[in-house]
């Protein structure tokens, strides 16, 4: 069993911070939070676990936090995520992502935190020439988003190297789904993930879902992507930090997804059986940049970690997603 170092989660207020605090919690790992509540919510973490209000660009606060807590490994998911916004104003995400992230590594370099774990993106590729799209592919990301996040995994390398600090990268594909016990899940409000927005248009929530592109190289001619359920993601990432205290010699940059991809209107197809209704779709022309085909080439996360995907099933994420906004319909009265 590998030791339990006391974990910080960055962001844990958030959509897959606050499931990261409920795998390491379930798994009896020490974990605190920090969180400006910018975009998370204070309810999403649980009572029991220290929670810090504030921003990561604050060294003295990271300096109290990461000596009230004996801080051995951060879990970074602070930062902002959605690509258009990150084109019509990148100088936020040049800041929010990768300029604090460098105060961060700063702080935690100081206070010889040897362990971090950086919630990276499927959107470092850009448009692959290739899917399923391997760890080795090139990374040429075609938004700021992606940018910002690419930057960072720069700087954790050359941090790593000159530091006695390890990393993983995990770069997710879509994450979708919510807590199996409804206990956290996508709570954004104008949230741009297709499951999310699917599953408010069929509780009424939206009047319709646009379909962006319907003349891909795919077979119903709409993208395809490669969704993961948010808890096994999250279940990855405590595998990750086993490994890393594991061997602390060794860095690791893994793709996060279950190799296969759904297209958008098999998902709109799915949530429709689900909720027997139909939503109403609307054709739209594409986005920029959006490329045919996004999936993960995931042999290597399995082949470094014993990850065994537990809601490897898109009718599964759709439930978990619909239960978990009833049930945010409660919460906001």
């Amino acid at each position: 069993m590998t030791d339990r170092l006391p974990v910080l989660v960055t962001g844990g207020a958030g959509y897959i911070g606050s499931h990261a605090v409920l795998a390491l919690a379930d798994a009896g790992w020490p974990v605190a939070v920090i969180d400006n509540l910018v975009t998370g919510f204070r309810w999403a973490v649980p009572d029991a676990v220290p929670f810090y209000e504030g921003d990561i660009e604050d060294s003295a606060l990271l300096a109290r936090i990461f000596a009230e807590q004996g801080t051995g490994a951060v879990m970074h998911f602070a930062g902002s995520v959605v690509v258009p916004e990150s084109v019509d104003d990148p100088l936020k995400y040049y800041h929010n992502n990768t300029g604090k992230t460098r105060a961060l590594l700063a702080s935690a370099v100081d206070a010889g935190v040897p362990h971090f774990i950086f919630s990276s993106t499927a959107a470092t590729y850009g448009i692959p020439e290739v899917s399923p799209v391997q760890e080795d592919s090139p990374q040429r990301p075609i938004n700021p988003y992606g940018m910002s996040k690419l930057m960072t995994e720069a700087m954790l390398a050359d941090v790593a190297h000159a530091h006695p600090l390890n990393y993983c990268a995990l770069r997710y594909f879509n994450v979708a789904g919510a807590d199996p016990q409804a206990r956290t899940g996508q709570s954004t409000a104008g949230a741009t993930h297709l499951i999310k927005v699917a599953v408010e248009a069929a509780l009424g929530k939206r009047s319709h879902v646009d379909v962006f592109g319907t003349d891909y190289d795919t077979p119903d001619g709409t993208g395809v992507r490669d969704y993961i359920h948010v808890s096994d993601l999250a279940a990855a990432h405590v595998l990750a930090l086993e490994a890393l205290i594991a061997d602390p010699g060794r860095s690791l940059k893994m793709n996060c997804g279950y190799g296969r991809g759904f297209s958008v209107l098999e998902v709109l197809d799915a949530v429709d059986r689900i909720t027997n209704r139909q939503i109403d779709r609307r054709m739209a022309p594409r986005r920029a940049g959006d490329p045919d085909s996004l999936i993960s080439d995931n042999s290597r996360i399995k082949a470094t970690l014993p990850w065994q995907p537990r809601y490897d099933d898109l009718e599964t994420m759709v439930t978990h997603a619909l239960a978990w906004e009833r049930k945010l319909a409660e919460i906001r009265g």
